[in-house]
């Protein structure tokens, strides 16, 4: 059988998306993502996700997501290796294939629950 690689994972994006550029003009985006677990015994369990999203879906991220949203993420994960001072360093990430904002429609600055004609996506 063939090896299989993917990720889906509901959470929260811990800070806002850092977006740069590469030479050739694409979108590249890492954040953060606290995705809890609720045991039995009460207890939470959180778990931080790097991620990394690249071209249309960092920027949609840039405008729409921020810290304290709730997204679905689907990806792959991919393990990054460094080394600095001579000690070598390694880590996994998710980087996304797809991503959907999850939480309802945002409230309006007046305290209103938005409406399709004034939302901001």
């Amino acid at each position: 059988m063939a090896d299989y690689n993917k990720v889906i994972l509901i959470g929260r994006m811990t800070r806002d998306i850092e977006v740069r550029y590469t030479p050739t003009g694409m979108a590249v985006g890492d954040f953060s993502l606290a995705v809890n677990e609720k045991r039995k015994d009460g207890e939470d369990i959180v778990s931080f996700v790097d991620v990394t999203a690249w071209g249309k879906t960092a920027e949609v991220l840039a405008e729409y997501g921020g810290k304290g949203k709730q997204i679905l993420v689907e990806g792959k994960l991919r393990q990054e290796r460094w080394e600095k001072d001579g000690k070598n360093y390694s880590k996994l990430k998710v980087v996304c294939e797809r991503m959907q904002l999850l939480g309802g429609i945002p409230q309006s600055s007046e305290g209103e629950q938005a409406t399709e004609d004034n939302a901001p996506f």
